[in-house]
């Protein structure tokens, strides 16, 4: 009844259940296949105590498809074993690489063992995982700052595996449950379609050889695996050999990842080493070998447990024991095949007095009781003599490994924080570059954005009161020529009045000379300013003309040109008239303060009063300030005017570049499409295979993503790129050789910002799908070096 129970038990909390795919998620699936000495929790959870005498400490690291960059990385560090008569359990830390994905956590467990009778068992465990999982941002490269990556999530994740084992005398079977729950607590909700979970099953054989050879008391152990996915079935078989100087051998082969093999050393009684090697075959043969190290500790064993005891075997380093010449019993039948030996051994020895033989041996069976007995006893007074010794001993060692490990830890830590530093200094300038790069274009966005706007402005202004400018440009030019009638006539009015006064003195000489210096330059500076006029309305007029073209030909209407000008020739005549009208006005501001001097120094003069000529230059000198105010008021003004025209004048200009350039593009568009059109239907398919060496695959590239972004005329996705080629030719051949090796779905795109063409045949939505199909790529000589390129537009 109580193994009813717990079958029910079992069977109860292994239902499956699936769940969904999201973006860097990678399901939980440890590497740590092959051996059949350590990390055996992992496979099925009842691992931790089904065959296991002592508890290890170990660390092992797998590598997986060497010949790649970025292949598959694992590190896992475990403590498990048998810690009770009925009890197994462990715990461990891992973390694993895939490319652009990285996974980090722990598994623990616990198993259970029933006594069902003298030779048979029943063993439950359970296997809890937690572990991170998301996107490497330092693994992706790209063409321009992509914000969406530090959007990707980071997903934290549990998982329950439970597991059943039966075992006999010699005998396991067992079923577990890999992945049966799969939470994501980052989301909140379970996997539904998790692609690792698997139904897997397992048949384990453990004897023993008896004999008087090489291989005395050797241990054998076989063990095949089935593993039930939705898609697809995995069997795997595994044999290890196990002799008592402390050496083990182990071959196998999985359906899925090939070969493996491995060799194991009891460095010392509780140091040993483990080495397996794994080639793949099949449809993964190109992926390469992989390589997998495991350092382990085994702790000395203080129980004597009744069911699985401890073998006796050496070490490397170790001193030599005196053989135990009796076989451990393990069942009942053992016992009776070996009495049956010694029954037919007695009787050749001793055929003549066989009663007599059988109390001899019963004697010496005695005596070798007796004398075992106080061996041990003289053994456990000599290791109670000892125990300080190899205390002391195993302190130093345990220092020593401690140091050792402590050092490792720091060094580790270094590094970690060394590497973060680092990543967190290039992000910190990517981020300061992307910020430089974004003002400057929200600059010149902004600067193109007011000067459309500012050409918008001034065409509907211009649109809706065209005639009213005119009329008002013709009432300002009457006004100001009645203003100049009116200052001519003021002037002739005022000629007497504004005659230079009579002075007698050396200073008010010298004030008329100046003043009628500066009145001359007037005149001078009054031309430049009128010229300056003409070359802001001759390029005003230009604008409107150049934006009046760009809106009719936005309609299709075709504009006569107009004549040609030299903008050098504008442009130099323009920049001598600001250059003499800077001087211009430079003097006679220089004159006007000149003269403003002597006025002071000749009112400073005690002797001369309020005279004519002081009173005369009190009111000129105000006139002329004022008079040069507006001079500069009207050289300002038309000097800004003539910014704000060049503005808009460089925008209507980017219009007209740019309604070319996209012109060009629709019929670069349009050659390219004919031109794959006719490489696919008129190119024959090849006599003779093609090799990778005769693929030009143009720019080299490396593993990871890339990232292009404002591709015109291409779909966001990940494309599978087969070789990128900035020379049509090297492009058209490389198309011409795909298609004759068979691949007729060959495409390509053009960027623009790079000016390479990307040559693809596939496309997918998601990143797992890209990785996938990455993986399975194939041997097909086109394939070779194919990477992933990401499109956001």
């Amino acid at each position: 009844m109580k193994t009813i129970v717990l079958t029910i038990l079992f069977f109860c909390i292994t239902q499956i259940l699936h769940s969904q795919n999201e973006d860097g998620v990678v399901s939980l699936a440890l590497p740590v296949r092959n051996s059949l000495t350590y990390n055996q929790f992992a496979v099925n959870p009842t691992f931790s105590f089904v065959r296991q005498q002592n508890k290890y400490i170990n660390i092992t690291n797998k590598r997986e498809w060497m010949q790649f960059d970025d292949a598959p990385l694992t590190y896992f560090a475990g403590y498990s074993g048998r810690f009770r008569e009925n009890i197994g359990a462990g715990i461990s830390l891992f973390q694993q690489n895939y490319g652009v994905l990285t996974t980090f956590g722990g598994i623990l467990n616990f198993a259970y063992n029933a006594q069902l009778n003298t030779d048979s068992n029943l063993t439950f465990g359970i296997n809890v995982g937690a572990y991170s999982s998301g996107i490497n941002n330092g693994r992706i490269v790209t063409n321009e700052a992509d914000p969406s990556l530090n959007n990707m999530p980071s997903n934290f994740l549990l998982s329950v595996s439970p597991g059943i084992n039966y075992g006999t005398a010699f005998l396991d079977f067992g079923v577990s449950v890999q992945n049966a729950i799969l939470y994501n607590f980052s989301t909140s909700e379970l996997f539904k379609e998790d692609p690792e979970q698997s139904i897997q099953a397992h048949f384990m054989y453990t004897g023993y050889m008896y004999s008087n050879s090489f291989f005395d008391e050797s241990k054998f152990t076989g063990r095949v695996i089935a593993q039930f996915k939705d898609d697809n079935t995995v069997f795997s078989g595994t044999a290890m050999l196990t002799i008592p100087l402390g050496i083990w051998a182990q071959a196998g082969y999985n359906t899925l990842y090939g070969v493996h093999g491995g060799i194991g050393l009891n460095i010392t009684k509780n140091i040993s080493i483990e080495y397996n090697y794994e080639k793949a075959m099949g449809d993964l043969s190109n992926f390469g070998s992989a390589h997998e190290l495991t350092l382990a500790y085994k702790f000395n064993n203080r129980e004597r447990y009744d069911y699985s005891r401890e073998d006796d075997v050496s070490a490397l380093i170790a001193p030599t024991k005196k053989k135990n010449t009796a076989k451990p019993t393990n069942t009942e039948a053992e016992a009776n095949r070996r009495a049956s030996e010694q029954a037919k051994e007695q009787a050749r020895l001793a055929a003549e007095s066989k009663a007599q033989q059988e109390a001899q041996e019963r004697a010496r069976l005695a005596a070798e009781a007796k004398a075992q007995q106080e061996a041990e006893e003289q053994a456990r007074l000599a290791a109670e003599a000892k125990a300080q010794q190899e205390a002391q001993e195993q302190a130093r060692l345990a220092a020593e490994a401690k140091a050792q490990q402590e050092a490792q830890e720091q060094a580790r830590i270094a590094a970690e924080a060394k590497a973060q530093q680092e990543a967190q200094e290039q992000a910190r300038l990517a981020a300061e570059a992307k910020a430089q790069q974004e003002a400057q274009e929200q600059a010149r966005i902004a600067a193109e954005a007011k000067a459309q706007q500012e050409a918008e402005e001034q065409a509907r202004l211009a649109a809706e009161a065209k005639a009213q400018q005119e009329a008002e440009e013709q009432a300002r030019l009457a006004a100001e020529t009645k203003a100049q009638e009116e200052a001519e006539e003021q002037a002739r009015l005022a000629e007497n009045e504004d005659a230079l006064p009579n002075a007698t003195d050396v200073l008010g000489i010298s004030m008329n000379e100046l003043a009628q210096s500066t009145e001359d330059s007037k005149k001078t500076q009054t031309d430049l300013l009128a010229r300056l006029k003409d070359v802001v309305d001759s390029k005003n007029q230009d604008l409107k003309d150049l934006k009046e073209e760009n809106d009719l030909s936005e309609q299709g209407i075709y504009m006569e040109p107009k004549p040609f000008k030299s903008l050098s020739e504008e442009n130099r005549k323009l920049e001598a008239i600001k250059t003499d009208l800077e001087t211009a006005i430079s003097e006679r501001s220089a004159k006007i303060k000149e003269l403003e001097e002597l006025y002071e120094q000749r009112q400073q003069i005690d002797t001369i009063e309020m005279d004519e000529v002081n009173l005369f230059y009190r009111k000129t000198i105000k006139e002329l300030k004022s008079e040069q105010a507006v001079a500069l008021k009207t050289k300002s003004d038309l000097e800004a005017k003539l910014v704000e025209i060049k503005i808009a004048t460089d925008y209507e200009r980017k219009r007209r570049i740019k309604r070319a350039a996209y012109k060009n593009e629709e019929d670069r568009l349009a050659q390219d499409k004919s031109t794959l059109k006719y490489i696919r239907e008129n190119t024959p398919l090849s006599d003779t295979p093609l090799t990778k060496d005769d693929f030009d695959f143009g720019e080299n590239r490396s593993g990871n993503i890339e990232i292009l972004k404002n591709v015109q005329n291409v779909e966001n996705g990940f494309y599978m790129i087969l070789a990128v080629h900035n020379d049509t030719e090297k492009r058209d051949e490389f198309l011409r050789k795909a298609v004759a090796s068979g691949q007729k779905n060959i495409n390509f795109f053009y960027d623009v910002n790079t000016s390479k063409y990307y040559i693809y045949h596939e496309k997918f939505d998601s990143i797992d799908q890209a990785n996938q199909a990455q993986q399975s790529k194939g041997s097909q000589p086109y394939n070779d070096k194919i990477s992933i390129v990401k499109i956001e537009n």
